[in-house]
């Protein structure tokens, strides 16, 4: 069997794409101009990093102002700590009383706070003195971070002897 020669790739019949192409294969010139290119350019690199600038420049002002709102957090996590606290201390108190702590101003709600009142907030020194009745009355107190008077957090004390 003579072995076919084709010099048209269009032209062979009887021949796959494949043996086509292994019969004529494409000029060396061609070959390396259709060589799959790898990497990025130089554009594509520096707009990369442009729209990360971008990107970073808008979300910076949203870190930024992080300080202030975790000290309100800390604030308003101890005026409910203080809430709670004073509930549970008059639902002791008034079941047995010798258990919790007689609650007579907005300062003493401190003293039925377990482990005591963290070092960053302070309740208001004005209110803290203020009087809360006892038995049943219920005052509003506010607590304040003890570095910032602004930022500030109201709670409930229950007064109870």
């Amino acid at each position: 069997m003579a072995a076919k020669v084709c010099s048209d790739v269009f032209l062979c019949e009887g021949f796959t794409a494949q043996a086509q192409y292994l019969l004529n294969p494409s000029p060396p010139e061609k070959r390396n101009i259709m060589k799959k290119q790898a990497g990025f350019t130089l554009i594509e690199l520096v707009m990369v990093i442009v729209i990360l600038g971008i990107l970073a420049a808008v979300a910076l002002p949203k870190f930024v102002d992080l300080k202030s709102d975790a000290k309100q957090a800390a604030v308003a996590g101890v005026a409910g700590a203080l809430s709670s606290a004073s509930a549970v201390n008059y639902a002791a108190r008034k079941a047995n009383a010798a258990k919790g702590v007689a609650i007579t101003s907005c300062g003493t709600v401190a003293n039925a706070l377990q482990g005591g009142m963290p070092a960053t907030v302070v309740i208001t020194p004005a209110i803290a003195s203020s009087g809360v009745p006892a038995d049943t009355s219920v005052a509003t107190c506010t607590v304040q971070d003890s570095t910032d008077n602004t930022i500030t957090a109201s709670y409930t004390a229950i007064g109870i002897l």
